[in-house]
């Protein structure tokens, strides 16, 4: 059975001058402001859809590398990644920058960026970014 997770959103006013909330249903960890601002200059202590995905991004590669390390037969001690999200005014999102170091006992550099390598082709964030969305109006 699939798992759903839950966010709502909440827009006041026009893109520019106006501004939102997202808050994290299903988790109750809690609800951040959003701006136009937030996305195309400084965040000033709000977030932004980008960042939002970025830490998906980050956490689902981190997942993925960390399971198909386990089944090669080296389960990680230590993973660390970083994911950047570019926004440009007019395009959206251009793309998704991945780092990864980790601590990965008995696996070498090379044994290491193949691993990396396919899980940043087949994480679910990485994925999800080209599937179809489904709207409701209403």
């Amino acid at each position: 059975m699939a798992a759903t997770r839950v966010a709502v959103g909440e827009w006041h006013g026009s893109l520019l001058e106006g501004s939102g909330r997202v808050t994290l249903e299903s988790s109750g960890l809690g609800t951040f402001d959003v701006t136009w601002a937030s996305r195309t200059e400084e965040p000033d202590g709000r977030t932004s859809p980008e960042e939002l995905l970025a830490a998906a991004h980050a956490s689902c590669f981190s997942m993925q590398l960390s399971s198909i390390l386990a089944k090669a037969g080296h389960p990680p001690t230590t993973l660390n990644t970083r994911a950047e999200v570019d926004f440009q005014k007019g395009e959206g999102v251009t793309g998704s920058r991945l780092w990864v170091s980790g601590d990965v006992p008995g696996m070498d550099a090379d044994g290491f960026r193949e691993a990396a390598e396919s899980a940043k082709d087949t994480c679910p964030v990485s994925r999800a970014l080209a599937v179809p969305i489904t709207l409701t109006v209403g």
